[in-house]
C-alpha cells in the first residue's frame, strides 16, 4: 500500500495493481478504518477496484496533517480487524436476448456457445460489486466467468435502455437509467435498482452481491405494472 498527493486537496491510497477480492477487501478494511476516525477535514472517501480518494477540507486541516494523523506513512493493514463486513446478495430477474438483450448472439458467437448457454453461465455466477461509478446506481461486477469474456462494441450506442445487462471484457454490470455505453447488451431487468424517491436510493452497495435470474417476457411486463403501485413489494422480486 502506498499513497500519493493529486492535488492539495486530495490524496490517492493505491492497494497492489490487480483486481481481486482480496485486495478488495483490504480496500474494505482501510475505508472503514478511515471513516472510522471521524476527521472533520476528511469532506470524501471514495474506494475503488485498488484505491481509496480522500477529499480534505484545506480550511480545516491540510494533507501533511491527515497523512500523521492515518499513519499512512507506517500504516500497517495486518492489524485492522478483519471481521468481515455485513453484505447482503441481490437477486435481480434479467429477460435476456431478443429485442432486450440484442448482442447476446454476439456474445454466443465470441465464445463458440448457444444463448442458452450464455443465460445458463450468466445466471449460475454470483458477482461482487467492486464499486459504483460511471452513473449513479452503476455496478461494476467481479467474477464473470471466462466463458462469457467479450470485448465492448466497436461502435458504442448513443442510447441503451434502463436496467440492460451487459457484459464488456472481462466484467459485466447494469444500466440503472437511459444512457449511452458500449457494453454487449445481453438482456435488462424491469426492477429500478436506483431510484430517488426511494431510502435507500440503491437496492445495493459495493462489497455486496448480485446473483441474476432468468424471467419470461410475461412476468418482466407483470413486474414493470406492479411498480406503478405505492404498495410493490421489491423484496418479493429482488429476494435480499
Amino acid at each position: 500500500m502506498n499513497y500519493k498527493l493529486i492535488n492539495e486537496q486530495t490524496i490517492m491510497i493505491y492497494f497492489e495493481e490487480r483486481i481481486d477480492p482480496d485486495t478488495f477487501q483490504k480496500v474494505q478494511r482501510v475505508e472503514q478504518y478511515i471513516k472510522a476516525q471521524n476527521n472533520p477535514a476528511i469532506i470524501e472517501v471514495v474506494s475503488s477496484y485498488r484505491a481509496i480518494m480522500l477529499t480534505i477540507d484545506i480550511t480545516k486541516s491540510d494533507l501533511t496533517y491527515i497523512i500523521k494523523a492515518l499513519n499512512l506513512n507506517q500504516m500497517d493493514i495486518t492489524k485492522f480487524n478483519d471481521t468481515a463486513t455485513p453484505t447482503q446478495t441481490i437477486n435481480i430477474p434479467v429477460l435476456y436476448g431478443g429485442s432486450y438483450g440484442q448482442d447476446i448472439q454476439e456474445v454466443a458467437s465470441h465464445n463458440n456457445l448457444t444463448t442458452k448457454e450464455v443465460i445458463r453461465i450468466h445466471t449460475e455466477n454470483t458477482y461482487l460489486i467492486y464499486m459504483l461509478g460511471f452513473m449513479p446506481g452503476f455496478p461494476f461486477l467481479g467474477g464473470l466467468d471466462t466463458q462469457l469474456h467479450t470485448p465492448r462494441r466497436q461502435e458504442p450506442r448513443t442510447s441503451i435502455h434502463a436496467g440492460s445487462v451487459g457484459i464488456a471484457n472481462n466484467q459485466t454490470g447494469l444500466y440503472p437509467k437511459q444512457s449511452p455505453g458500449g457494453w454487449q447488451i445481453i438482456g435488462r431487468t424491469p426492477i429500478r435498482v436506483f431510484d430517488i424517491h426511494r431510502e435507500p436510493m440503491c437496492l445495493y452497495g459495493a462489497g455486496d452481491y448480485i446473483k441474476f435470474y432468468a424471467i419470461e417476457e410475461e412476468t418482466y411486463h407483470r413486474i414493470l405494472d406492479e411498480q406503478q403501485y405505492d404498495d410493490f413489494d421489491i423484496e418479493k422480486w429482488v429476494k435480499i
